[in-house]
């Protein structure tokens, strides 16, 4: 770990408290020595003046002793391993812990650096593992040695049996100011490791527009609404003291959204999709090939007239830091035109990057419905699907499922059949009377629902059998947990 780490962990908050008593301590010799002020009633005034001052002393630089050896123990004793099989962190003092995590169970890798740590030249790394609280975290290491520790887990967990090659990393060079300028200035994501044509980047423009046509604005909108409203029904001004609390915690809400979606971007490497946002603090992310369970797609009502599109994943494990725009990470892409949203899936959708998959895609998330290659709701799905039962509906390629609905609020989602646990098919007193049915395809538990309702029951069942076949096939033919296995030694 780098040297840093008990700093940067809580010494912080020690040296902020070393401060105040100095500060005090300032003030009270001043004021002793102008001879300002009595001091009375000061603990500090007391102590000088008291037999107690060499105890004071004595008990502070003990405290102090006592806080730097348990940070130094606490650093010391804080190491890892990386194996062939699993990356290892043994940390803890009197309370030892010791945490795995499987290479084969690897979910993604995340470098974060807050913007304290940027200043030392420092980063945090996560291992995202599948389950609950199975994330292993480095914190800190330098930030050269964080990117090809990522480098290596990377290289190890991808099965491959090509010896990892010497690389000279060049660094910043200069002063240790010019160096870390530099760092603080550089990319998020670095332009050697990616293909050029993949990045996607975010415009300053649909950024902010996405915030002020977005459903908190409508909320904050109606919010101050009601409140005058109240105000000229009751005619007391105390009722919009109320709102000010509010409207400066929407002010914070917005202010950290926006600075944490500069500087976006993704972008596919040999490893998988990197997602990197940030100004101050900034976070990257790896995820490897075949991590990803379902996709959404959706675009709000007021986003239509902009086509404005957002994509969420699902994925078997939770990263501890927060997505752009204060997301959760499971949001790959905050707000983008439709030309995006086809270069991100084409990214996290490798097996869909055919002309015919590509068109399919397309339509699900444009069409109004119609013979556009997707099995649609008849019409006798009206009276459930008002105004959706024409887009309502799936299609099958050979390697998802796409599930197709909603009108008002149009929703894509896409499921790889390799990541499907099983499917469900339901119906109800209603739906049977209507001779329909319901879908649901079982993944992992995320913000991502595979679900579609009011299907034509005969539909319904073909899907049923034809779903559960491809899954069995494409799940156990899959090789994406080792996606370069097939490298051999030169």
């Amino acid at each position: 770990m780098h040297p840093l780490t008990p700093l940067l962990k809580g010494g912080i908050a020690l040296v902020a408290i070393l401060g105040y008593f100095v500060y005090q301590a300032r003030e009270v010799l001043i004021d002793r020595f102008l001879g300002v002020g009595n001091g009375e009633g000061d603990p500090l005034v007391w102590l000088v003046e008291s037999d107690f001052l060499l105890l004071a002393i004595g008990v502070i630089i003990g405290g102090l002793l006592i806080f730097i050896g348990g940070f130094y123990l606490s650093w010391r004793m804080h190491t890892f391993r990386i194996t062939d099989e699993v990356v290892e962190v043994r940390s803890g003092i009197l309370f030892r812990t010791n945490r795995r995590g499987r290479l084969d169970r690897i979910q993604g890798i995340n470098i974060t650096r807050p913007f304290l740590a940027r200043l030392f030249g420092t980063a945090k790394l996560e291992v995202n593992v599948a389950g609950d609280d199975a994330n292993v975290q480095l914190e800190y290491l330098g930030s050269a040695a964080a990117d090809e520790l990522r480098r290596e887990v990377l290289r190890l967990a991808s099965g491959t049996k090509v010896e990892a090659a010497t690389e000279t990393v060049v660094g910043p060079t200069g002063s240790l100011v010019e160096q870390r300028v530099a760092e603080l200035l550089a990319p998020e994501l670095n332009a050697e490791q990616l293909a050029a044509q993949s990045v996607v980047k975010m415009h300053l423009g649909r950024l902010i527009g996405s915030l002020v046509l977005s459903g908190t604005t409508i909320f904050l909108i109606g919010f101050i609404i009601a409140g005058f409203i109240v105000v000229s029904l009751t005619g007391e001004l105390f009722y919009l003291g109320g709102a000010i609390p509010a409207v400066l915690g929407m002010a914070s809400f917005y202010y950290r959204r926006f600075t944490r979606s500069l500087r976006y971007s993704i972008a596919g490497t040999p490893d998988g999709v990197r997602v990197g946002f940030g100004l101050l603090s900034t976070s990257n992310e790896t995820l490897p090939p075949g991590r990803i369970h379902s996709v959404l797609v959706s675009q709000p009502l007021l986003w239509r007239p902009f086509g404005w599109w957002e994509i969420k994943i699902t994925r078997a494990s939770k990263s501890s830091a927060k997505g752009a725009a204060g997301q959760e990470n499971t949001t790959i892409l905050p707000v983008g035109h439709i030309h995006d949203v086809m270069q991100v899936l084409a990214l996290i959708l490798p097996d869909m990057t055919s002309e015919r998959d590509a068109q399919l895609l397309h339509r699900g998330l444009v069409s109004p419905g119609g013979d556009d290659g997707f099995v649609n709701s008849p019409k006798r799905a009206a009276p459930i699907r008002w105004f959706s039962w024409r887009r309502n509906g799936y299609a099958l390629s050979p390697s998802s499922v796409l599930l197709r609905k909603g009108r008002v609020w149009r929703e894509l989602i896409v499921v790889p059949t390799a990541r499907i646990q099983s499917v469900a098919l339901e119906d109800g007193p209603l739906l049977r009377r209507l001779g329909l049915g319901a879908l649901r395809v079982h993944t992992v538990a995320g913000p991502v629902t595979a679900s579609l309702g009011a299907v034509d029951r005969v539909a319904a069942v073909d899907f049923f059998e034809i779903v559960s076949a491809a899954a069995v096939s494409s799940s156990s033919t899959d090789t994406s947990h080792r996606w370069r296995s097939g490298e051999a030694l030169a």
